[in-house]
């Protein structure tokens, strides 16, 4: 492995996955915190989840788009196995993101999430500033759905 990049470097970017660290965002959910930007409110994930993983109740309040690599992701508008691209607009409302097998995918977000409780009020805002903190290690999260009774 070289030497860890700035996720947050401003001009061109290269940068292998290796290089990043892995850091959990959920309950069998890790990812790689590729790019964000403090000028846009972008960022790019590594995404890597484990067989039964979730995401809890959210709401893109920018919009969304990923690229499963490996694996098959399940939420309300279908299923989205390795080979998928995936667009999520501005006001996309999910109940739950899962997946029943090992599932990889690089996602590119646009501006931030709200992560809701089992009432439908926000937990937490997942935006660039928010994962530049959990790669840091500087805030634990979880984005899955059990232990929302606990957030509460």
């Amino acid at each position: 492995m070289t030497a860890l990049h700035d996720a947050g470097k401003l001009g061109d970017l290269i940068v292998n996955i290796n290089d990043c660290h892995e850091v959990a965002l959920g309950t069998g959910t890790t990812i790689r915190l590729l790019r964000y930007s403090e000028e846009t409110g972008d960022w790019v994930l590594w995404v890597h989840m484990e067989p039964g993983a979730t995401f809890a109740p959210h709401w893109h309040l920018g919009h969304g788009q990923y690229f499963v690599t490996k694996g098959e992701l399940i939420y309300d508008v279908g299923s989205a196995p390795a080979g998928t691209y995936g667009y999520e607009p501005i006001g996309s409302r999910h109940n739950e993101a899962r997946c029943d097998e090992v599932t990889e995918y690089l996602f590119m977000g646009h501006g931030a999430v709200a992560f809701l409780d089992e009432v439908g009020e926000i937990r937490f805002i997942l935006n660039h500033e928010f994962l530049r903190d959990v790669a840091k290690g500087e805030v634990i999260s979880n984005v899955a759905n059990e232990g929302l009774e606990e957030a509460a």
